[in-house]
């Protein structure tokens, strides 16, 4: 059975990889993430019914709204999330606080 992902960060790595598995196994994504040009390049084999792309920063509450209503008005479900959107902070930890 077809599973709809929604996944945060899929402009590159885990995020980026676990959409193209998840297209592959015939199912639908939602991908997500700050940069939809970078999105829209990492996933351009894809592109389709089964994807639909979106710009989201995860600290916004007003963008994760309207990206998960975007992916429910699309598919009319999310069954699994990966949230994977991420940053850094570089340096020793004691110099960090």
């Amino acid at each position: 059975m077809s599973k709809v992902w929604f996944i945060t960060g899929a402009g590159s790595g885990l995020g980026a990889g676990t959409a193209r598995a998840a297209l592959q196994s015939g199912d639908r994504v939602i991908a997500a993430g700050r940069n939809v040009a970078k999105i829209n390049d990492t996933l351009r084999e894809y592109a389709g019914d089964d994807l639909v792309v979106t710009a989201l920063d995860v600290t916004n509450p007003d963008e994760v709204q309207a990206a998960v209503d975007r992916g429910i008005a699309e598919f009319g479900t999310i069954d699994v999330l990966l949230n994977n959107a991420g940053g850094g902070v570089f340096g020793n930890f004691e110099e960090l606080a």
